[in-house]
Order: structure tokens, then sequence, then C-alpha cells
């Protein structure tokens, strides 16, 4: 097994080298220039956020659009994914998590407009994300080699979208889950993955609308909750805010110098950790918000392109920021405590508000988890149910029949369900196996979604500014 930890580990490091970092800030950077810097937009987006376009087409509201969508990104990488990050990378790692999400947004804003642009209506479902911007803005357009190569690219998309669900959606959120009311509460994994499946079957089963309508009020109360405690802790280590800031500026450029107990890593390794986990933490470039995007009841692809863009805002540049400043003064204010563990430095920094430190990270935990996997069963299922399509259409024209609306919609029906049953036996597995491959893989998969996604985005700016200068720059949003 460690031989197999070692192998991972190494493909890990090797998917996340230096040309997928490129990659994605790259993207990061080129879209918020040549869009003019989104993020001035952001007090519009989150107003944006809580209106409702009624009469627009789609299946749940802005809000319940980005509720899903917070609730699949607000998880373990805000909590325990900060903490790994601060023990691999330094306090470094923390700047270039926040920094992703700064630059981030206007990548979530890019896949959010075509998300919406690119969606279809299927029988009254709208469905869209990448592989739909794929096949419908490149490989429809397109002839030859370049067309089957946009074809490639958009299954290959959702294929990796279905498998990572199972890793990131399922299994890594439930074993948290299981951990964390094992140590606390001493419950049986057994019995919590129990409970939780349950409980995730009862949201999961009633589809899109149900989940996003539980999110809607699940994400402000957990979020809300979490926030607090990481302020009052903040309060608690007043003296060592400030050095804590510089510490986490400093380091990011030399790590080596970080003190305080840090092992000394190099700038690419703070980087490359600060980066995965806050790919991990707000799912920009990655393409797996767009999936829920898509279904949103909006006026014009822009509105929910704005919308989309506050989430990274909410996630990254608030919740995972406050979450590593809240670490590295803790640290700096009890010195003497383990800096290699990760997973237990969020701990140990809760534990120090007396009384309601340790349920309130015990409440902020099992919930973020809870609900990502809420969010990612949605992005399965459509990645799935976009391969099972073309493989259903494909079998049928080979017979020489045409299939119908009909029997494409009982054919993916019965898809969906077998998927959401395949998902919630993940999740039970999840919370009573050993996980111990969980973050190297879920890296890996990540970034597999992202390479197909960001050059989807690169390829198809030139729409994104076109849609921006009639919607957003001409102030025409509500048209």
């Amino acid at each position: 097994m460690e031989t197999l930890n070692s192998i991972v580990g190494e493909i890990s490091s090797w998917v996340w080298g230096l040309p997928t970092i490129i990659l994605l800030l790259g993207t990061h950077i080129f879209l918020t220039i040549r869009l003019r810097f989104p993020q001035r937009h952001i007090l519009k987006a989150i107003k944006l956020s809580f209106s409702k376009d009624k009469d627009a087409e789609g299946e749940v509201s802005q809000f319940g659009a980005l509720a899903t969508a917070l609730a699949a990104t607000i998880g373990t990488g805000n909590i325990v994914g900060v903490g790994t990050a601060i023990a691999l990378g330094g306090p470094g790692a923390v700047f270039w998590c926040w920094l992703t999400g700064v630059l981030g947004m206007s990548t979530k804003y890019a896949e959010g407009l075509l998300a919406v642009k690119y969606r279809v209506n299927s029988e009254g479902r709208m469905l869209g994300g990448p592989m739909y911007a794929i096949e419908n803005g490149l490989a429809n357009t397109h002839r030859g080699i370049a067309r089957w190569f946009w074809k490639l690219m958009a299954v290959a998309f959702a294929f990796f979208t279905a498998i990572a669900t199972f890793g990131i959606g399922s299994t890594v959120q439930a074993n948290a889950i299981s951990t964390m009311s094992q140590q606390t509460m001493g419950v049986s994994p057994v019995v919590i993955g129990g409970i939780v499946t349950i409980l995730a079957a009862a949201v999961i089963m009633g589809g899109v609308k149900s989940i996003a309508r539980c999110c809607q009020t699940l994400v402000p109360l957990m979020a809300g909750i979490y926030i607090l405690g990481c302020i009052t802790i903040l309060i608690m280590n007043s003296h060592y805010l400030w050095p804590a800031v510089k510490l986490i500026v400093h380091s990011a450029f030399n790590p080596a110098a970080a003190g305080a107990g840090f092992l000394g890593t190099t700038i690419m390794m703070t980087a490359r950790y600060g980066i995965a986990r806050g790919l991990f933490s707000n799912e920009s470039g990655m393409g797996s918000a767009p999936i829920i995007a898509a279904s949103a009841q909006t006026k014009n692809p822009v509105r929910q392109a704005l919308v989309s863009s506050s989430g990274t805002f909410w996630d990254t540049v608030v919740i995972c920021a406050i979450t590593g400043i809240t670490i590295v003064s803790s640290i700096l204010a009890y010195p003497d405590i383990n800096v290699s563990d990760g997973g237990e430095l969020t701990k140990m920094a809760f534990s120090k508000i007396p009384y309601v430190g340790t349920p309130l990270l015990v409440f902020g935990s099992l919930t973020f988890a809870f609900s990502t996997i809420l969010g990612w069963c949605i992005y399965g299922e459509r990645g799935m149910e976009y391969i099972a399509s073309k493989l259903i259409r494909r079998f049928k024209r080979a017979r020489g029949q045409e299939p119908t609306a009909a029997y494409m919609e009982h054919r993916l029906r019965a898809v969906n369900n077998t998927y959401r049953v395949l998902f919630l036996i993940t999740v039970y597995l999840g919370a009573v196996i050993s996980l111990d491959l969980v973050w190297n893989m879920a890296d890996i998969f990540n970034a597999l979604m992202a390479i197909p996604n960001l050059l989807c985005l690169l390829f198809l700016s030139g729409v994104i500014v076109k849609e921006t200068r009639k919607y957003l720059w001409k102030d025409n949003q509500d048209d």
C-alpha cells in the first residue's frame, strides 16, 4: 500500500506540475485582463444572487444554483484542505490559495456564461456545462481532425467528472464525516455511514430541485456559523493577526524562511499546494459548477455568470482566507503545536475557544462535507448522462433506428437512478473504509477535469467577450 501511495503521489505531483499551474493561472490572468477585471462587479453579482428571473427558462432560481454550487465547493477543502496546504507548503500556501480565488472569479464568470449560452433543453430539464460548451461551441463549428478532437474533449470531461464524483464528491466527504464523528462523539463509522447515506438518499433521489431546496437552507447556516467561529479565534489571537498576514505574504515568495516550526520548502511546492487546494476548494477552472449554473432561471448568460463568480468570492476569497489566517495566527500564538499534521491544525485552532470551539468545528465539518455530497451528485450524474446519451443514440442508430424523445427520456432516467444508487453506495463505503489515497487521487482528477475545460474557455474567449460586451459593459443585464 505504501508503494501505491508513493506512485499516486508521484502522479499527482506530475499532473500538478508547472504546465498545469501555468495553464490554470494563465487562464485566470488572461480572462481577468480580457474581461476587464470582472471581479470589480462583485457587489452587483451578490445583489443578483438574491434576485429572481421568474419568467426565464431554468429549473432552479439563481440563488438555488449558487447555493448548490457553494454546497459542492464549501467542504473539507475549506477546513482540512487549507490545513493540509499549510502543513505541506508552509504558510505561503494560503497566499497562493487566496490569489487563485481572486483571479479565479473571472474564470468562474466565464464558465457560468458558457454554461447558460450553450445549455440545451431536454424535456424541460436544462442541461449544460463544459461538455455541452465544448460540443456546441467548438466541435460543431469545426471540421476534420479539430472536430473529433473537441468531441473527444467533451466526452473526456464528462467521463472525468463522473469518476471524480466518487472521490471528491462522496468517499472523501463521507470519510471526513465518519472520522470526525468517531473522534469527537465516539459514533461507529458503520452507524454514521448508514445515517449519512439515508439522509443523502432522502435528498438526492428527489433530483436537482430537491437538492437545490436543501442547499438554499443549509449553506447560509453552515457558512455563517463557521465564519463566526473563525472570527472568534481571530479576536482571541488579535496580537498575532498582523504578524500572521505578513508571514503568509512573505513566505509565499520566500518559504524557506517561514520559521515558526515549518519545514523548509520551495516556492514551487508552496504554490503547488496552495493552488491545488484553492482549486479543490473553489473549483474555478475545474468546470464542475457550470453544470448546475446551466439549470438556473436567468434572462441572459451574463446574469448567471456574475452570480457564479460570487461563489468563488465567498468560498475562497472569504472562507479559505479566514481559515488560513486563523490557522497561521494560532500557530504563532501556540508555537509548541505540531504543524506537520494538516488535518489537526484547524482542530487545534478551534479547540482554543472555551466550551463551544470543538462543537462548532464538528458542526461545520459535518455540514460542509454533507452539502458537498449533495452538490457533487448532480455533477457526476450529468456527466454520466451525457456519456450515456451518446452511447444510446449510437447503439440505436447502428441498428438503423432513430431513438424517440420518449425512449431517450426513459433510458436516461434509468441511467440517472442507477448512478444515484452507485453514488450512495460509495458514500457508505467512504464512511467505513480507510482512504489513504483520497487527497492525491482527488488532486489528479481535479486536474484532468480542468484541462479540457480550460482549453474550452481559452478557445471560446471571443464568445465570452462578445456576450460580456452586449450585456455587462453596455449595462444591459436586464435584457
